[in-house]
């Protein structure tokens, strides 16, 4: 009885002790080598075909041939190849004196920092975040994030619809008829898009029944007297003032993102495409070529006078636009550097109560282009790849350069009805389409750091 606890406690010893004496001498580091570099592996990578590589060893041998296969059977690889994370902790819990020179060694070596970076950023740039990135993301993708999609392309389509109806209606526009045969209800609505103000007038000139005719003879001290009684100098100087330029052009001029549009289809097409990709240069080309119909009205509503007086002040100074102030300049500029679709937003924003539903897709596209244009430069920042702006924007001016001459050229051959589709396109669907932009910019930011 006194022998057997002793041999309980050998027979025990024993059992804890032969799994590690049978298992110790098959485990070693060349069980966990790299085919490249033949030691112990950093970061295993396993490829489609099997093989595990050092995620360095890859970065390197892509760095050099520039094929995307296996460097052992020479398979090639399908998607990017992502660290094998169960192999990595088994092989850091197994040797970590081992992995923590290794990883020492790797970090001082410039070349291999240099290849690493550069392996991912081809990923980052080549590999579609959709549709293979596991069921989990799938799930994510849904429910309610795709509800969020179907309701705007439903909404976009009604707004496409709609206006695509409508299209014929461009031609009775007033920027399109004489101001001589303007009907008289036709003479109260250029009136009423003067301004809020203006509607304290219309039944006054709808019960006198002015038409274009009429309304070309009237002069200020005719405004002032009965049946007009226009008591306000600021409103009948602005009523003079646009009096003034429909009388030099003969027609009405535009006044909304449609009559401009109906005025200028190729211009309005131009800097639709080009205040998405390259606002910057858009506005720059509002500077250079189109100051004083465009340009002006634009940087007097995003950065108004901010001068003391009544708002009947406010309204001629909008009509009457002079040079911008330096404190104007000034705002402006920053803006432009550093938040340019914030400019468009502010624009929009101005628009709500003539273009509804329009200037929300507007707003929400550019506050998604402004984070789109955010994740662009914190890539170029996480990379340390801020030598290359220069390189970039100058590509990035000869390509727009480029395709706005080739546009301008092929101009006169594009169908209307191509025209109106690519406008239709970019005003509601591009909206829609940078949403899904941002997600997958927002995933792959959460890869990254995971």
């Amino acid at each position: 009885m006194e022998e057997s606890p002793q041999n309980d406690l050998d027979a025990a010893s024993l059992e804890k002790n032969e799994p590690l004496e049978s298992t110790s001498p098959q485990i070693s580091i060349n069980e966990f080598s790299c085919h490249c570099c033949y030691d112990i592996l950093v970061n295993p990578t396993t490829l489609n075909c099997g093989h595990s590589f050092c995620r360095h060893c890859l970065a390197l041998w892509w760095a050099s041939s520039k094929k995307t296969e296996c460097p052992e059977c020479r398979e090639k690889w399908e998607g990017f190849p992502k660290v094998n994370i169960l192999l990595r902790d088994a092989v850091e819990k197994l040797f970590p004196d081992a992995i923590r020179m290794r990883f020492e060694d790797i970090q001082q070596n410039n070349d291999i920092v240099q290849s690493l970076a550069a392996f991912q950023k081809f990923g980052n740039d080549h590999t579609p975040s959709a549709p293979h990135t596991g069921r989990g993301n799938q799930h994510r993708g849904g429910g309610f994030y795709s509800g969020v999609l179907t309701a705007l392309t439903g909404v976009a389509v009604v707004l496409l619809v709609y206006h695509w109806s409508s299209r014929e209606s461009e031609r009775h526009l007033l920027v399109h008829k004489a101001v001589a045969r303007w009907t008289a209800e036709e003479v109260v609505l250029w009136l009423e898009q003067l301004g809020p103000w203006a509607s304290l007038y219309r039944d006054r000139f709808l019960s006198e029944r002015v038409n274009g005719r009429l309304l070309l003879t009237l002069t200020e001290e005719e405004f002032s007297k009965a049946p007009y009684t226009i008591e306000s100098s600021s409103h009948r100087r602005a009523i003079l003032m646009e009096l003034e330029r429909v009388k030099a052009l003969g027609v009405k001029p535009p006044q909304n993102l449609w009559e401009y549009k109906a005025v200028n289809p190729g211009r309005s097409l131009f800097l639709l495409y080009a205040l998405k990709s390259s606002p910057r240069l858009g506005l720059l080309y509002l500077y250079l070529f189109d100051y004083t119909d465009t340009f002006l009205p634009f940087i007097h509503t995003i950065c108004p006078l901010q001068e003391d007086g009544s708002g009947d002040d406010i309204i001629s100074k909008l009509l009457d636009l002079r040079e911008p102030t330096w404190k104007q300049w000034r705002e402006f500029l920053i803006k432009y550097s550093f938040l340019p679709y914030q400019l468009i937003a502010e624009f929009a924003w101005d628009w709500l109560e003539v273009h509804y539903w329009t200037s929300r897709f507007l707003i929400v596209n550019a506050m998604l282009l402004s984070v789109l244009e955010l994740f662009s430069f914190w890539r170029i920042w996480s990379r340390s790849e801020l030598k290359t702006v220069p390189q970039r924007m100058w590509s990035h001016f000869w390509k727009v350069s480029t395709q706005g001459l080739f546009v301008a050229m092929f101009w006169p051959l594009i169908p209307q009805f191509v025209c109106n589709c690519l406008f239709y396109w970019a005003l509601y669907f591009n909206p829609i389409i940078n949403i899904d932009l941002v997600v997958k910019e927002v995933r792959r930011l959460e890869t990254q750091v995971l």
